[in-house]
């Protein structure tokens, strides 16, 4: 494998936290929740009726109206953000096979299987339509993206839960590394707001129920923490090679300098009691990127504010980079909710944007940091440090467990 640097030329992002980098950043350095009651569907009768809802979403320039319809709106999302990243990136021109994408991506058109689902309750058969199966498939954003492009080269979609989006870019970076792309598009997309999955995650007990006042809600390494909120959006950034993006003039947001992923090969849904498998993903994202521990500035941890999650992970992260020596930690989640396959594609650029700026934005609704956490919680204002690479986790149902380290 070919290793050379690998930087970021472009982002593009659409969250509840705004629909431009700097609008992101704005919100993340405020520290304030954008979770508040859905509005999008009837969620009387749910137990949890709040989430991060995407205010606006902008249709994608140059898709017609008609190809539009024929997207749900994860992919919707996603062909936005990949498009406006393109666009940022200064829409590099190289050999359509040579141009590949990476959606991550968790559930799918979950949107359209919620409607279609209704109509063949209430119609029978005759009244689904026939371009469910077409725009619920996972790997519809990637179709989209593609197509807008006229990108011939690989356009894979990454399903690892909530290392999605991570992923993505990691693998990505590889592509380039590899030789096998001259210019990738990654990131991730998700759309869960719907009646049947908020009521599945309710069930499953993973959501919040700090539902009186929904911006005080998501608390990670909280004391009181107690569950996640439910978000949507999507957030992708352009790879490429160093000398390729030098030699076209192109603005450099940073670079790509480690990637791990790996299984915890334990439960479906709970993390390995003594993190065994976060802290392999560290040690082998800092192994990848040749840096010590103690060349970390920040950690942006995967935080979903979770009893169980965020104290395993506040343990892996002290495996890894032992008690007295853990560089303070942010968590984006209490401030865009959790966007699932595309949190850590947005956590990725947080991270990146911060460790560019040299300032850590707070942990959104931190008031006192759980007894088991022993962590460095960034809270109630911004932390300035040096400019140095960052840590970004991310963990998912299953037992992914995918790092980044970006500078």
């Amino acid at each position: 494998m070919t290793r050379g640097a690998v930087v970021i030329t472009g982002i593009g992002v659409l969250t509840p936290a705004g629909n431009t980098v700097d609008s992101l950043w704005d919100a993340l350095l405020t520290g304030e929740s954008t979770a508040q009651f859905i509005d999008r569907f009837d969620a009387s009768a749910h137990p949890i009726r709040i989430g991060c809802q995407v205010p606006v979403a902008p249709a994608p320039a140059g898709v017609s109206e008609k190809q539009l319809r024929r997207l749900d709106p994860f992919a919707r999302f996603g062909l936005t953000a990949a498009l406006d990243a393109f666009t940022d990136a200064g829409s590099p021109q190289t050999d359509p096979g040579r141009t590949s994408i990476l959606v991550g991506n968790a559930v799918g058109g979950r949107t359209t299987s919620d409607t279609e689902s209704i109509r063949f309750a209430q119609g029978g058969p005759r009244s689904v339509s026939p371009l469910m199966p077409v725009v619920t498939m996972p790997n519809a954003a990637a179709v989209a993206i593609s197509m807008a492009l006229g990108s011939t080269g690989p356009a894979l979609t990454i399903a690892t839960t909530c290392a999605s989006g991570a992923d993505a870019i990691g693998l990505g970076a590889a592509l380039l590394r590899g030789d096998t792309a001259d210019v990738v598009v990654a990131g991730g997309c998700e759309a869960t707001l719907t009646p049947v999955t908020l009521a599945a995650f309710a069930a499953l007990g993973a959501l919040s129920a700090h539902t009186g006042n929904p911006g005080r809600a998501c608390r990670p390494f909280d004391s009181a923490r107690d569950g996640f909120v439910m978000g949507e959006g999507a957030t992708f950034v352009v790879l490429e090679r160093e000398t390729d993006a030098l030699a076209r003039g192109a603005r450099i947001y940073g670079s790509v300098l480690g990637y791990a992923s790996g299984s915890d090969a334990h439960h479906l849904s709970r993390p390995h009691p003594q993190g065994d498998g976060a802290v392999s993903a560290m040690t082998s994202a800092l192994r990848d990127a040749d840096l010590a521990p103690s060349a970390i500035g920040h950690i942006n941890a995967h935080g979903t504010s979770t009893r169980l999650n965020d104290a395993v992970e506040a343990l892996a992260i002290r495996r890894v980079f032992g008690d007295a020596s853990v560089p303070p930690v942010t968590a984006p989640k209490g401030v865009t909710g959790h966007l699932l396959g595309a949190s850590g594609a947005v956590e990725a650029v947080a991270a990146l944007l911060a460790a560019r700026r040299g300032t850590v934005p707070p942990v959104a609704n931190h008031d006192i940091t759980g007894p088991e956490i022993g962590l460095d919680i960034v809270a109630g204002a911004p932390r300035r440090i040096p400019v140095a690479p960052a840590l970004s986790n991310s963990f998912g149902f299953g037992g992914h467990n995918a790092c980044l380290i970006v500078a």
